[in-house]
């Protein structure tokens, strides 16, 4: 059993920090947190004090693709560099975002589920993983890597990364049947173009029919997986909310209908708004988009305060992965410079990150919950910036064992 005598810890659910607490850990799990006065230690407890740190839930994203580093046609395809090479690097990029902070992560498209299997083995050291194997969307939309002259792949798929493309109902169940398959723990399908999409191909642009988003989230939820649905707005936007999916990740446009909103808040059906994506297509990315994030960059920040307004739950989640890795609290600064408070911010990264991915034991320090936590600098509740780049991150703890000190990396 391991006793952590916390200075001050925020728990993930109160707006103000706890002082002189106690938590205890055992079998990877809090089995009881509490003012220190409160706690017994057993005698064989192994006592860890912070010594002035600040304790925080370990941290989720849900929204990253930690095999993916960049948006280059030939990086996408695999041909600047051996596959070895290629697994040792997501191997490292699995480190990075652990030592950062992010005990938990959910990847969006990109990674076989034999690395989330290596982390649980403990051959390499990374996050907790939730994957989408990949990304479902008919021909013509984002999850068909076609190169500029318009030709594919040339190249046979991993079948641990099944291609995403079908078209119609019924080829709709069969990939969400060959993606569960593959070991997908959520589904991932396109219903509308998007910032990086090629040219013609718009944000609010429809790429799927009504029936077969239903045959998504119908097949989805029988196999008991949650959908979540890249969407910016239009139709589409309008299909897979009323279809129920379980969580809008981008929905830039979300403001324009207010009834979707209500819908939304409703169904319990998140918002993971992924501003760290938009904020590189305006510094780095493409010319047109550059151009379409700088846009709609209003409209996001609108769509973020209107979500908040109508009650729907909000989720942090980066869409990391085009740029650079190991940054994924960047998020939590752009909610906040979005107009989020920072203890809404903090909200959305630990206890809001876990319900979205439905993960009932995660996201907060209170006892049966699995022990993930954070030793900082600093109050998060005031300034969330130490937490970029994992500047004021001392310790991890994940599963109740040490995963990080900031003197060993």
């Amino acid at each position: 059993m391991k006793a952590i005598i916390c200075d001050k810890l925020f728990d993930g659910i109160d707006n103000e920090l706890k002082l002189d607490w106690t938590l205890l850990i055992e079998n990877r799990q809090i089995v009881s947190a509490g003012p220190s006065s409160t706690i017994n230690l057993p005698q064989s407890a192994e006592v860890i004090n912070t010594n002035g740190l600040t304790v925080i839930p370990g941290l989720i994203d849900c929204h990253d693709h930690l095999a993916s580093f960049g948006y280059e046609i030939a990086m996408k395809w695999g041909l600047t560099e051996q596959e070895s090479h290629r697994h040792l690097r997501i191997a490292s990029v699995l480190k990075q975002t652990l030592i950062s902070g992010y005990t938990t992560v959910r990847d969006a498209g990109g990674l076989a589920a034999g690395f989330r299997e290596a982390v649980d083995e403990g051959l390499v050291p990374g996050p907790r993983l939730l994957i989408s194997v990949g990304i479902i969307s008919p021909t013509g939309g984002i999850g068909e890597h076609l190169s500029p002259s318009g030709y594919g792949t040339p190249f046979k798929n991993d079948p641990s990364l099944p291609s995403g493309i079908a078209n119609g109902p019924q080829e709709m169940r069969v990939k969400v049947r060959e993606m569960v398959r593959a070991g997908a723990d959520v589904i991932k399908f396109a219903a509308t173009g998007g910032a990086s999409s090629t040219v013609g191909l718009e944000p609010k642009d429809m790429l799927i029919s009504r029936d077969e988003i239903d045959a998504i989230v119908d097949e989805s939820h029988k196999l008991g997986k949650k959908v979540m649905c890249h969407a910016l707005g239009g139709p589409g936007l309008r299909a897979s909310i009323e279809a129920g999916v379980d969580s809008i990740e981008h929905g830039t446009f979300l403001h324009e209908n207010p009834e979707l909103l209500e819908v939304m808040a409703k169904r319990n059906i998140f918002f993971v708004p992924t501003f760290t994506v938009y904020k590189y297509h305006q510094e780095r990315g493409t010319p047109h988009g550059k151009q379409r994030s700088l846009d709609f960059h209003n409209d996001h920040i609108l769509s973020l305060s209107s979500a908040i307004d109508a009650g729907v739950k909000v989720a942090a989640g980066t869409d990391s992965g085009g740029w650079e890795h190991g940054n994924n609290a960047e998020e939590i600064e752009c909610l906040v410079n979005a107009g989020m408070s920072p203890y809404q911010a903090m909200l959305s990264a630990t206890v809001r990150a876990a319900e979205c991915i439905g993960r009932k034991d995660l996201g907060t320090l209170t006892p049966g919950k699995k022990a993930d936590l954070l030793f900082i600098e600093g109050n998060p509740l005031e300034d969330v910036s130490g937490l970029v780049y994992g500047k004021d991150v001392n310790l991890v703890i994940k599963n109740g064992e040490v995963a990080y000190t900031k003197s060993v990396r």
